[in-house]
């Protein structure tokens, strides 16, 4: 069955979660990318500033985000003509499951110098192959929503990853997916494309998501240029470099979680 979108509107800051938000783990549980990319469209949108985009998002996952109505809180914290702190905060069924900060930075009337991209090229997604998914998968919710074209390595190939992804579908109804919640829809995926481990028999999950971008991605492609990395006491760090086919336009880290299933 395919979905319209992510999201269901459900009245003021309210939004309904359909099967497409499922994680690979639980047909119950959302997968983080959908949810943190709906909150980067309300920290971009409450009490905007002309020229002012949303440069760096921070989430931290309090607990397993069900798949059923969440309901978004979102305040200033910080105003001002060139930076503006903006915090949100999901619930579902009266728990908080995530909060998040983001800053946006004003885009000055003309361009500043930009530093060289020293990225080396990576093939297009033309030149990508789609992906076979984990056997214990749930592959029926954001895995399906989602199109991949890997590069390099593979979901059931341990170690780093290039993949390119983008939605099959909008967040909600008719409303095209924005830049930065493009970059959070997908960067979200870093720690599943390049794990370092058997996931049939190991935890691996992130407890936060950080992104920051250094301009606004474009098209519908986004890149995961991603690696993880394991200490040897139950914690770990996924980082992708984030790219569009022009270059790359930022970053994304997760800390993660890793032990015996």
């Amino acid at each position: 069955m395919t979905y319209e979108a992510f999201y269901e509107p459900a009245g003021a800051n309210r939004f309904v979660a359909t099967p497409a938000t499922a994680g690979p783990w639980d047909p119950a549980a959302q997968h983080a990318g959908p949810p943190s990319a709906l909150l980067a469209r309300a920290l971009a949108d409450h009490d905007p500033v002309d020229g002012q985009p949303l440069t760096r998002v921070s989430v931290d996952i309090l607990r397993p985000v069900p798949v059923a109505e969440l309901s978004l809180r979102v305040r200033t914290l910080r105003a001002g003509r060139r930076i503006t702190l903006v915090e949100g905060i999901a619930e579902a069924g009266g728990q908080e499951v995530l909060h998040a900060r983001g800053w946006r930075i004003l885009t000055p009337a003309e361009p500043t110098p930009a530093t060289p991209d020293d990225a080396p090229p990576v093939p297009g997604p033309d030149a990508g192959t789609e992906p076979e998914f984990w056997s214990s998968a749930h592959a029926a919710g954001y895995l399906a929503a989602m199109q991949w074209r890997f590069v390099a390595g593979a979901f059931a190939e341990p170690g780093p990853a290039r993949v390119w992804v983008r939605p099959r579908i909008p967040l909600l109804p008719a409303e095209p997916v924005r830049p930065a919640e493009l970059a959070l829809l997908v960067a979200d995926s870093g720690s599943g494309v390049s794990a370092r481990l058997d996931l049939a028999r190991w935890l691996f999950v992130n407890v936060d998501l950080t992104v920051t971008l250094h301009r606004p991605p474009r098209g519908e492609w986004l890149l995961l240029d991603s690696a993880t990395t394991i200490g040897p006491h139950g914690s770990g760090v996924a980082e992708s470099r984030l790219a569009d086919t022009a270059g790359t336009v930022g970053r994304a880290v997760q800390t993660l979680v890793v032990a015996p299933r």
